[in-house]
C-alpha cells in the first residue's frame, strides 16, 4: 500500500485525482504499477488500477491475473471493479473507501455479486488515513 501511496502522490503532482494501484503476482511481487494517467494522457480510462492491470498482464504475458492481489489507494469504480474481475484478481486491498462511486462493497458489490462467475476477496480500510488524507488534501486544494 505504500508504494501505491507514492504512485498516488505522482497522479497528484500531474494534476489528477491522487490514486495509485500496484499488482502483487502469488508471492507477493510487484509485477504491475499505475497511477491515474487520466489528465496526462488525456484517456478518461487511464485509472490507477486499469494502468497496473495492463501492465501486470504484460508482465505475466496473459490476461488471466489469477492468484495476483490488485492494492489499491481508493476502492475501485464500478470499470475498474469491472476489470479486476476480467482479469481474474483473487483479491483487492484497498485504502479508502468511496461513498460516491465504490463498486466493492460501498454503493455497489460488483466483485461479489453473487451473480458473477468470479467473486473477488476484498480487504479494506488498509493504511486508510493516509489514502483518506491524500484526497481531502488534493480535492482541498482545489475548491
Amino acid at each position: 500500500m505504500r508504494r501505491a501511496l507514492e504512485l498516488a502522490a505522482r497522479a497528484a503532482d500531474d494534476g489528477d485525482v491522487p490514486v495509485g494501484a500496484v499488482v502483487l503476482d502469488p508471492a507477493g511481487v510487484v509485477i504491475g504499477e499505475g497511477r491515474n494517467l487520466r489528465e496526462v494522457e488525456g484517456d478518461p480510462t487511464a485509472h490507477a488500477e486499469v494502468v497496473a492491470l495492463r501492465e501486470a498482464a504484460r508482465h505475466t504475458g496473459s490476461w488471466r491475473l489469477e492468484g495476483c492481489t490488485l492494492v489499491v489507494t481508493l476502492e475501485p469504480c464500478p470499470m475498474c471493479a469491472g476489470a479486476a474481475m476480467l482479469a481474474r484478481i483473487s483479491r483487492i486491498v484497498l485504502g479508502a473507501w468511496d461513498p460516491k462511486l465504490g463498486a466493492t462493497g460501498s454503493v455497489w458489490d460488483v466483485v461479489r455479486d453473487r451473480r458473477a462467475t468470479h467473486r473477488i476477496e476484498v480487504v479494506g480500510g488498509v493504511l486508510q488515513r493516509e489514502a483518506s488524507r491524500q484526497l481531502l488534501d488534493f480535492f482541498g486544494e482545489r475548491r
